[in-house]
């Protein structure tokens, strides 16, 4: 097999079939590509439509459904498709990690796989990706650090610029380019390297998995690239509501999921500096919404989380993000 395109549902069936619906305008383009769709844990009837929509529109040739229980999030349900493709007789030469809610535009999967061929020392690329407007998303980043945290929440012009250098969210590059990391939104990984450092960090749930799986082949000797000719609408948020344009509190296993790579992939002192770096930022930031009488633009609680969650309070003991499915249904029976 040449290519397996991986995508997860998770209460968004609809957008899964609209995107199954590009995958099938532009999945000959790569001779050897399959699609496996993992419905993970939605517990409607999104794996009874997602199985009808394949059937009616003549896509069981190149796709097909499994359905998990409970949800397992983002890297569980990768996972639950990727370990027994990486383990078959025919494992893929490369895997692509395809959000759900994307549409596919052409040429997409020959340009990362172009990309591919012609590198064989890379190890991880990403697409470009745009809004439904065209408007462009950021698609390459630089990993996090203390001053990028300390950037991100304290927001002030001056100390941006003298920080520049250390922002997670760079200028979008113009050609095709070597990067950091990319979105797990559509990501194409080299099957050498999910053999060399194994599968996505069930410990995280979901968010900073993306950028952990990227650091991690880096260590190993796996650069990842921007691949500007891959072009792919996300359709941000859609299955966990949380994006950057909208003001609502942050759930507490996107903190418990920053603390874990920091954690993990640095050493305790380093993340007390993240913190630290984090929170005089935000409480920077908060004091000048008082004083000047600014808009806080700031995500509701974003400071007491912070603080909640940071190795001051929470200590310095690398754990699992606690998947919140099941805390939730584990509170119902108590």
């Amino acid at each position: 097999m040449k290519l397996l395109v991986v995508i997860v549902n998770y209460r968004v069936a609809h957008l899964v079939i609209d995107c199954l619906r590009s995958v099938a305008a532009d999945i000959e383009s790569v001779p050897g590509t399959q699609v496996a769709v993992c419905e993970n844990g939605t517990g409607d009837d999104s794996a009874e439509r997602i199985q009808k929509a394949i059937d009616e529109n003549g896509w069981r040739e190149w796709c097909t459904l499994t359905a998990i229980s409970p949800n397992l999030g983002f890297t569980g349900g990768n996972n639950a498709v990727l370990r027994p493709a990486v383990a078959s007789d025919d494992p893929p030469q490369y895997v692509l990690l395809l959000n759900a809610d994307t549409v596919v535009l052409p040429n997409a999967f020959k340009g990362l796989i172009d990309f591919m061929d012609l590198h064989p020392q890379v190890g991880i690329a990403g697409s470009r990706l745009q809004a439904a407007d065209g408007a462009v998303q950021c698609s390459a980043f630089r990993f996090p650090s203390p001053m990028s945290e300390l950037e991100s929440a304290v927001k002030l012009g001056l100390a941006s610029r003298l920080l520049d250098r250390w922002k997670t969210v760079p200028p979008l590059p113009a050609h095709t380019s070597e990067t950091d990391w990319v979105s797990g939104t559509s990501m194409i990984i080299r099957l050498k390297v999910l053999q060399d450092i194994g599968l996505l960090d069930e410990g995280y749930y979901t968010y900073f998995d993306d950028i952990d799986f990227c650091y991690n082949a880096r260590r190993a000797g796996w650069p990842t690239w921007y691949v500007a000719e891959s072009r792919v609408v996300h359709l941000e948020g859609q299955s966990t509501g949380v994006t950057n344009k909208i003001l609502q509190r942050r759930p507490s296993y996107l903190f418990e999921a920053r603390r874990r790579y920091f954690l993990k992939n640095h050493s305790p002192v380093y993340a007390a500096f993240v913190d630290a770096a984090r929170i005089i930022g935000l409480a920077l930031w908060r004091m000048r919404t008082i004083i000047t009488g600014k808009q806080d633009s700031a995500p509701p609680y974003i400071l007491s989380d912070s603080i909640k969650h940071s190795v001051f309070l929470t200590g310095f003991k690398l754990r699992d993000v606690r998947n919140p499915v099941l805390a939730s249904e584990s509170a119902k029976t108590k």
